[in-house]
């Protein structure tokens, strides 16, 4: 394994020696990036991705520097440093010179690999791009993050359009299927949509998975066909879909090792037409295995525990891999040293005694020889001739040792000796064989000419001649058979080349190219002078057949002769069908592997070996339908028996009717382009093309006068059908008049009992409003007369209230009248007072009555103080007198609280006070204070008798009140 470091350089060879990948691992270089800074360390790749030749590839690191690697030229180139890592990357654009690069600021970019220019910058995305698909045309391209993907014009490198989703279900991929218009969409909760690519039309939804093989997708791939999806998740299960019936086919269990899929891809190949069967699996071990869909087994894988892969590329070609180790390098694999192993055909099981030293042959040599090389019974009659035939091709073994090399290291003769050793080919190494046996030249490019000039007018309606039940083998079908009409005219007016062509359209369905291929080879070679009494069969081969069977079963040609049973029953049905209505998949399968191993005449041979081998049912026949029923339908015959006959025939029929002798050898296809296919009587095929040309015109006219026919006869029905419609439209409304007319006749009758019931209603109401009205009117005028006596009353209490108001100030002026009368008389008697104690000082001793008259002065001035408080005692009491008086009179029905039932308490206190001072007077001074209490008393017993007695007019007055209660209550 070659090691290759890029360092700071910029360009430089991949590989310095040529690469010689070990089939075990099949590396042809690994790729690895260190930095020689002060403190190196190793840049690791992020992503790969391949170009559309397959011999390109880009790989980004995470310091965002990007090389092409040109496998095919051996050299790398640093095309572009963006500063920042890449998240995705795609090399496929139609500017086969440009690629995009999804970068780590949400952005992408797009690059020219010889300019190191930026083409353009494209914005729009809020997370991280991780995936970027290109359509086949190079016109667009769909970017992907888990929020969003948007479709890009890489024309114009505007967006078109944006996928928006709800925040819960995050985008798994989106990407477009190949060689188709239709975008894929794969969703967090394993919803699958297809979309048409212009109108973003939602074509179908892939229903969901089982729950019992129920797994959350995470990686997807489809094959180049567009038409399987392979899907996997968190599980050692692959599910693969079918896009065309839309449904799940097959569930695929991994090793017990794996416990999550990583990455799938499919590995192309340029044999299958796109239906790939090999899938790349890569797993949490970081080990890709790579699988084959259809057998479900292990073919081979790359990468190890040690050395795992994170992600892997495949070239569109299939004949490189591009893998991102673990450890940021990056390693190219060879898949043709990877599957050398399983390609690989089988040793020859049948040993062949090589030559003397000096090359000298005996008889016992020879002999020994041909025994080993070829196993045969010779008819006495020719033994010398066959042993003179074979010494013969001995003695010139150089020529016949180069002529039976074949390509890819094949012998023919090595492949009849182990042919005859086992009857049959390997089934795994079949197809390896016949292609190499047969020489195809595999002509892409001329078959993708016949195929681009669409099918072909004369199987148009093949479906309907031959309902084939599978709609691709149909497809494939009628494919291949309008490549042949367009190779050759006269294959266009074959009636039998679908019958020839379908069980070889059946076994490479998938490979169209080697199916055309093989069938062409065949009419070459093995159906040699079919066309030249077209379109009758061809009698001359039919001859050879027939005179071959007279010599070898003169008894049973005689059996056809006496039924009228010609060669065009016996030995044209299997020749036109090539035995494959007579034979299963597996016997027919060997008997080509014998037929494309030998001489052109060996299929004729194995008519007449049929024949034979069949002689006792076919003797028992005597009805020709019985015959016809023999030679298409499949009979109890070991195939084994017929291929030994047809050796037995080949080795002795004569020479003079042997159809050897009158077919030329094998004689493979050109490379390149196709050989001219002219072995037919021209001026038949050009009559009758002219003849199909005016019966097709014919035909077309026909058909345009039967569509006018049609057409008027349509628009006569139709104008008959509305006709009848308007009638019974008509009909209809005549009807539903009449109904209306009745319903309106009963709505009128109802609407005239609803009238006279209304009339009668509004009648009681206005009677009932008329007694409403008097009661009302009544009512009122009684609610009037109570008001006005409610007035008068009112009126009268007005009147009453200003009276009381005025008697009781009329009292209290005459209370305070008294009251004034009474504090000028108490002052009048205290001047008095004052005077006579002064006189009285003047007579007595000076000295001695000083003392007296400060003391009488003091009790004077208790006394004074005495009758003040009892002052004080009786305005209070009169104030309350008067309050308790104006409360009875406003509130006349309640009953009266005794309110002076301490009256005499109350105004005796005043005097017992005095009586405790009088103790300490002198008895002149007692007795003019007793005589003033007296009048004091007199005075107060006078006002309380005024206040009782108008007490006693205002109780009348509110018990006069009471006698009317309406006017309290109003």
């Amino acid at each position: 394994m070659q090691s290759t470091d890029l360092g700071n350089k910029d360009s430089g060879k991949i590989w310095h020696r040529k690469p010689s990948p070990a089939t075990r691992d099949g590396i042809i270089v690994n790729i690895i990036h260190n930095t020689s800074d002060y403190h190196p360390k190793v840049l690791r790749f992020l992503n790969v991705a391949f170009d559309g030749t397959g011999d390109c590839l880009i790989a980004g690191d995470h310091q965002g520097n990007i090389y092409v690697f040109d496998l095919h030229g051996n050299r790398f180139n640093l095309v572009q440093r963006t500063a920042q890592a890449c998240t995705a990357l795609a090399f496929n654009l139609r500017r086969k010179s440009e690629f995009l690069v999804a970068l780590a600021d949400y952005s992408i970019k797009c690059f020219d690999t010889v300019t190191k220019e930026l083409v353009s910058w494209m914005r729009g995305h809020e997370s991280s791009v991780f995936s970027i698909s290109v359509h086949a045309s190079g016109k667009y391209a769909i970017t992907t993050s888990s929020d969003t993907a948007q479709l890009w014009d890489l024309d114009t490198f505007q967006r078109k359009r944006k996928l928006n989703i709800r925040q819960s279900v995050g985008i798994q991929k989106v990407f477009f299927l190949p060689l188709s218009n239709t975008i894929l969409s794969c969703f967090k909760d394993n919803s699958i949509f297809a979309w048409e690519c212009d109108t973003l039309f939602c074509k179908y939804q892939l229903p969901a998975p089982p729950e019992s093989s129920s797994i959350l997708y995470k990686v997807f791939a489809v094959t180049r066909d567009g038409r399987i999806l392979a899907a996997g998740g968190k599980s050692n299960h692959l599910h693969l879909w079918c896009l065309e019936a839309r449904q799940l086919f097959r569930i695929i269990q991994m090793p017990t090792k794996v416990r999550a899929i990583r990455h799938l891809e499919f590995l192309p190949d340029s044999f299958d037409a796109g239906s790939n069967q090999v899938l790349g699996v890569l797993s949490q071990d970081g080990i890709m295995r790579f699988i084959n869909i259809q057998t479900c087994k292990l073919l081979f894988e790359i990468g190890s525990l040690d050395e795992g892969i994170s992600s892997s590329a495949i070239s569109p070609h299939g004949r490189y891999i591009a893998s991102i180790m673990e450890n940021g390098s990056l390693n190219i694999y060879s898949v043709q040293a990877l599957t050398q192993e399983i390609n690989k055909p089988p040793p020859p099981l049948v040993k062949v005694i090589e030559d003397l030293p000096k090359n000298k042959l005996s008889s016992s040599d020879l002999k020994m020889k041909v025994t080993s090389g070829r196993v045969q019974q010779p008819a006495k009659s020719r033994e010398s001739k066959m042993q003179t035939r074979i010494l013969k091709q001995d003695l010139t073994g150089d020529f016949e040792s180069k002529k039976n090399e074949l390509p890819d290291g094949l012998n023919k003769k090595r492949l009849q000796i182990l042919l005859k050793g086992y009857g049959e080919y390997p089934t795994k190494y079949r197809m390896f064989i016949w292609r190499s046996l047969l020489q195809l030249p595999e002509n892409h490019t001329a078959f993708s000419t016949l195929i681009d000039k669409g099918t072909h007018v004369a199987f148009l309606n093949l479906q309907k001649k031959y309902p084939i039940k599978s709609r691709k083998l149909l497809r494939v079908l009628q494919r291949t058979l309008s490549a042949l009409a367009h190779w050759s005219v006269i294959f266009s007016d074959t009636p039998y080349l679908p019958l020839l062509a379908f069980p070889f359209v059946k076994l490479f369905q998938n490979n169209q190219l080697i199916c055309f291929e093989v069938i062409a080879t065949l009419i070459i070679n093995w159906c040699q002078h079919w066309f030249e009494y077209f379109p009758n069969p061809p009698i001359n081969i039919l001859s050879m057949i027939e005179n071959v069977l007279a010599f070898h079963d003169k008894e049973l040609l005689q059996h056809f002769i006496d039924h009228d049973i010609t060669s065009q029953l016996y030995a044209w049905p299997l020749l036109e069908t090539v035995f494959s209505e007579v034979l299963t998949r597996e016997e027919w399968l060997k008997l080509f592997d014998n037929i494309f191993s030998n001489h052109p005449s060996f299929l004729l041979m194995t008519v007449v070996a049929y024949n034979i081998c069949s002689r006792t049912p076919l003797l028992s026949c005597n009805l020709k339908d019985d015959f016809e029923f023999f030679f298409h339908h499949r009979n109890n015959l070991d195939i084994n028996v017929v291929i030994r006959q047809v050796y037995h025939l080949m080795e002795t029929t004569p020479t003079d009717i042997h159809p050897d002798s009158m077919l030329n050898v094998f004689v493979a296809l050109t490379k390149g382009q196709y050989p001219v296919f002219n072995q037919y009587p021209k001026f038949i095929v050009d009559y009758q093309t002219q003849e199909r040309e005016r019966i097709r015109n014919d035909e077309l006219d026909y058909l345009r006068e039967r569509q006018t026919v049609e057409d008027m006869q349509a628009k006569v029905d139709q104008q008959r059908v509305e006709d009848e419609a308007w009638y019974q439209k008509q009909e209809l409304l005549r009807k539903a008049e009449e109904t209306r007319r009745e319903m309106l006749l009963q709505e009128e009758e109802k609407m005239i009992q609803q009238r006279q019931r209304l009339a009668a209603v509004k009648r009681e109401l206005k009677v009932k409003e008329m007694h409403l009205q008097d009661a009302a009117r009544r009512r009122f005028l009684k609610l009037q007369q109570d008001q006005q006596e409610m007035e008068l009353r009112r009126l009268d209490d007005e009147i009453g209230r200003k009276n009381l108001t005025e008697n009781q100030e009329a009292v209290a002026k005459e209370m305070r009248a008294d009251a004034d009368a009474y504090r000028r008389k108490v002052d009048l008697e205290e001047h008095m007072f004052h005077k006579l104690i002064e006189a009285g000082e003047t007579q007595s001793q000076k000295t001695q009555k000083w003392k007296e008259a400060e003391g009488k002065e003091f009790r004077l001035r208790s006394a004074k103080k005495a009758s003040a408080l009892s002052d004080a005692s009786r305005k209070w009491f009169l104030k309350q007198e008067i309050n308790a008086a104006v409360e009875h009179a406003e509130n006349p029905c309640h009953k009266e609280e005794p309110r002076f039932q301490n009256e005499q308490d109350s105004s005796c206190l005043p005097r017992t006070s005095q009586l405790n001072d009088s103790s300490e007077m002198d008895p002149s001074t007692q007795i003019s204070l007793n005589r003033r209490a007296v009048e004091w008393d007199t005075t107060g017993q006078n006002l309380i008798k005024k206040v009782r007695n108008l007490r006693q007019r205002l109780t009348a007055r509110a018990r006069h009140r009471c006698q009317t209660p309406h006017l309290l209550a109003a």
